[in-house]
């Protein structure tokens, strides 16, 4: 029951108030009634379909080779065709929506079933995909420039700062020495007596 108050509005009783609040907060709480999962429509976990391109496509299984310490050597020296600038390995293991690390490393996967050897394997990836395919060129012919160079350059501009600043304070040591004193007008003579005043002085 609410009562009019002299200004106009109204109070509400005590027990209005509390069937109110009470009301209200019974209308925020969430129902506790037990939630039922969707099992997605392909074979992985039950839940919610985070991906939905990916349902219903089976997830290719994990063999030896996967994880096959040859194999992982064998990808660090390819480099992935996806632009990223990785490895095979890294770029698989990292980077998981790229659609051409698994490709390549299935590549890899089968030579290596093939029987092949590690530089083998590497071999048929230059013949398929040329040396860009590699992390760095190999290290016979015309490649070695590409190790030798920048060093061999570095060490030229060292030679060539170390003699140009060698020159250059040669020739500042010379122009100090030739320049005259400043601030000294005197004769010979007078400048003989100084010296024989100051021998006098004591100590």
């Amino acid at each position: 029951m609410n009562r009019r108050r002299n200004d106009g509005t109204t109070e509400c009783e005590r027990r209005e108030f509390l069937g109110v609040m009470v009301g209200g907060l019974f209308s925020v709480v969430p129902s506790f009634r037990p939630s039922v999962a969707v099992q997605d429509s392909g074979a992985g976990p039950v839940g919610k379909v985070w991906d939905p391109a990916r349902a219903g496509r089976p997830v290719r299984p994990v063999t030896a080779l996967d994880n096959d310490p040859g194999i992982q050597a064998i990808e660090k020296k390819l480099r992935c065709s996806c632009g990223c600038g990785l490895d095979v390995y890294t770029c698989r293991t990292t980077d998981f929506n790229c659609t051409y690390a698994p490709e390549l490393h299935r590549e890899v996967v089968a030579l290596a079933e093939q029987g092949k050897t590690a530089q083998e394997i590497i071999d048929a990836f230059v013949g398929q995909y040329g040396i860009q395919g590699l992390m760095a060129p190999p290290k016979r012919g015309f490649n070695l420039a590409a190790y030798w160079v920048p060093s061999l350059v570095l060490l030229i501009a060292g030679v060539v700062l170390f003699r140009v600043l060698r020159r250059w304070t040669r020739e500042a040591a010379v122009e100090t020495a030739a320049a005259p004193a400043p601030g000294i007008d005197a004769s010979p003579a007078e400048l003989e007596r100084l010296r024989r005043e100051l021998e006098r002085l004591p100590g």
